[in-house]
């Protein structure tokens, strides 16, 4: 079964950077979707970003477009996630999942996200104003 670990978050200033990490375990990224969510206390776990290595397939919600990439490192099995231009409203924790129905891009989702089947325990990140 396919196992996933988030590292990376911390506390930055606004307008600073972080990289998350997604390491996967059990299995190829090749098999997956891998996306990350994150959700902040009060409200709905939100999606972030996912990547399809089988065909490259590649999204972000609007609110992180031109701020944060998503990639990978296949060698590795690890997904990355670079935020940049942090903002306070981007304090959540953050899960990588990952989804054996390569639910990718997420064009057809209206104002929801699919449920992946398999997730990270999270990381928290905080951005101070």
């Amino acid at each position: 079964q396919v196992r996933l670990e988030e590292s990376g978050g911390g506390l930055v200033q606004a307008g600073g950077s972080l990289r998350l990490s997604c390491a996967v375990s059990g299995s190829t990224l090749a098999n997956y979707a891998i996306g990350w969510f994150r959700q902040s206390p009060g409200k709905d776990r939100e999606g972030v970003s996912c990547i399809a290595t089988a065909d490259g397939s590649i999204d972000y919600t609007s609110d992180v477009k031109g701020r944060f990439t998503i990639s990978t490192d296949n060698a590795k099995s690890t997904v990355y996630l670079q935020m940049n231009s942090l903002k306070p409203e981007d304090t959540a924790v953050y899960y990588c999942a990952a989804d054996k129905w390569f639910r990718c891009p997420w064009t057809e989702y209206i104002n929801t996200y699919p449920d992946y089947d398999f997730w990270g325990q999270g990381t928290q990140v905080t951005v101070s104003s």
